[in-house]
C-alpha cells in the first residue's frame, strides 16, 4: 500500500483481496470482502490490510484538530448525472 495518505485527496483507491479502500478528504471508506487465509497469500493481505490500517491511525492520530465527529453531508447537493442526456 504504498503511496497510500488517507485523507489527502479524492482521487486514491486502493484494492486489498476483494475489498476496495476509497480515499476522501474527510473519510476513508472500506467496502466488500476478503478472506485473511491461514497461508502466504493471506498473511501477504492482512499485512497490506494492516498498512492501510496503519496509516489511517496515524493520520486520525497526529491531527490535534480532530473534531469529535464530521458532519453528514449536505442532503441539499446534488451532482449532476453524468449519464443523463
Amino acid at each position: 500500500m504504498t503511496g497510500f495518505k488517507p485523507y489527502e485527496n479524492e482521487t486514491q483507491a486502493a484494492a486489498v483481496g476483494g475489498l476496495s479502500i476509497e480515499n476522501r478528504v474527510d473519510a476513508v471508506a472500506v467496502f466488500g470482502s476478503v478472506d485473511l487465509t491461514r497461508d502466504k497469500k493471506g498473511l501477504v493481505m492482512a499485512r497490506r490490510l494492516k498498512a492501510v490500517l496503519d496509516a489511517t491511525v496515524a493520520a486520525l492520530e497526529s491531527d490535534p484538530a480532530l473534531p469529535d465527529e464530521v458532519a453528514p453531508p449536505d442532503p441539499g447537493i446534488t451532482k449532476r448525472d453524468p449519464f443523463a442526456g
